[in-house]
């Protein structure tokens, strides 16, 4: 019998996970796990958390429903705690496993990660076979090499809508032959020294982990609300479920893959309308795929002050007590402050706030653009890495921006995006 482990990260969904198809198909046995890694509950060299309580709880919610998923195919979910290079070489040695498929990563504590757990299954002479699962476009299907990948948006854009094709979505398993495994045993949010959920009203979405609420939304989304036909005109929405896709979070888990979105989406085009909406929504996975490709091109240099441009930022000094009223929405910038409130009691905030309170913290307040990111690493339900350090270092003028510097006009964004004040009032 040939036995591998399945090992999941940020790929919690059975469809469209060439990972685990492969497995299946390659292996007589397959043993699912998932590590809870110590280090990412550690607090970092910024004061934060890495993982803070939203994003906690929705992982939780999210390797529920995997398991779930899992044992009505006959499998399950294995779930263990600690240094995935520790962890992961005790699954293989329980279930004499010869192989480890895992999804690959492109961001530098991840590869990290990945090669001491590598180096570790040589020592058992266990191979880790790995799989780029999360983007739209194939990195080996780009029109250009990794390092040749223009560093503006717009030409990588054309030139990979001309000449690239997006791959069919691999269908989910039917059935998964598993050994017998351990129970599925799920931590709490206490036992990871986190703080328990409060559910606020005011959320625009009450978001729950998972493939099956992730596809819940993808539906209500496209075919009962028809909401995508409208996603151009309201993306820059501030209250309510529906002015924009909401796909983030079960996207940055894995939850839901971006060819499945995009499948879901020529449907929908086919049964119902085609236009600029339903084409902004690729777009925007577009900018996703790009963070991805950017991350894979310049490694570390994301995450560093001057970024990829190695330019000179005159910051000042982090004063703890600016910083923290940045965080608590006690700026006296009504919009910052609004926005910064419904982050730190919901761990969302829109696209549109999320611009400018990046750009207020950068520009006006001249802060190390990094504590921003990090804050935001702890606090989003939807962080991905990527995306994330992508669009910090875009908004703090050292990553992709072509302009240089993004500097919004707080209280003209205001006016144009919040002209009431509906949600300034909903969050002050």
């Amino acid at each position: 019998m040939k036995t591998a482990v399945v090992w999941f990260k940020t790929d919690l969904r059975l469809h469209d996970n060439e990972t685990l198809v492969k497995a299946i198909a390659q292996n007589d046995s397959i043993v699912p796990v998932y590590c809870l890694d110590d280090s990412h509950f550690e607090t970092n060299s910024f004061g934060f958390k890495k993982t803070g309580s939203f994003r906690a709880k929705f992982l939780l919610e999210s390797l529920q429903d995997l398991n779930n998923q899992l044992q009505a195919l006959g499998s399950g979910l294995i779930v263990v705690q600690g240094k995935p290079e520790e962890e992961i070489p005790k699954i293989v040695k329980q279930y004499k496993a010869s192989k480890v498929y895992a999804k690959r990563e492109v961001a530098y504590e991840e590869k990290q990660t990945e090669a001491l757990v590598q180096s570790e299954l040589w020592k058992l002479q266990c191979e880790l076979v790995t799989f780029s699962t999360s983007t739209l476009y194939h990195a080996e299907d780009l029109p250009f090499s990794i390092k040749d990948i223009p560093d503006v948006f717009t030409s990588f854009r054309k030139k990979t809508e001309k000449d690239s094709k997006i791959r069919t979505a691999f269908d989910s398993p039917t059935a998964i032959v598993s050994p017998e495994l351990m129970p599925f045993d799920l931590p709490t949010l206490t036992s990871l020294d986190l703080e328990e959920v409060k559910m606020d009203k005011r959320s625009a979405i009450q978001f729950k982990g998972g493939e099956t609420e992730a596809i819940k939304r993808l539906n209500h989304y496209f075919f009962e609300t028809h909401a995508i036909a409208k996603y151009k005109e309201t993306r820059n929405g501030l209250v309510g479920a529906d002015y924009s896709s909401k796909f983030s979070a079960w996207l940055a888990m894995g939850c839901i893959s971006p060819r499945y979105i995009y499948q879901e989406l020529k449907k929908y085009e086919t049964l119902h309308v085609e236009n600029e909406s339903t084409y902004w929504l690729v777009f925007e996975l577009l900018w996703r795929d790009y963070f991805r490709f950017m991350m894979k091109k310049y490694q570390n240099k994301l995450f560093q002050k001057y970024g990829i441009q190695d330019k000179e930022l005159h910051l000042k000094p982090v004063v703890q007590s600016i910083l923290n009223d940045w965080i608590n929405g006690q700026t006296g910038v009504d919009f910052v402050d609004a926005n910064m409130i419904e982050l730190k009691q919901t761990g969302f905030m829109s696209n549109r706030g999320r611009q400018n309170v990046a750009s207020y913290l950068c520009n006006d307040l001249k802060l190390d653009w990094r504590y921003g990111a990090s804050y935001f690493e702890q606090q989003l339900i939807d962080y991905d890495v990527c995306s994330n350090w992508g669009n910090w270092a875009y908004l703090a003028g050292v990553g992709n921006d072509p302009r240089g510097n993004r500097y919004f006009n707080i209280e003209k964004q205001a006016s144009d995006y919040d002209k009431n004040k509906v949600y300034r009032k909903l969050w002050l």
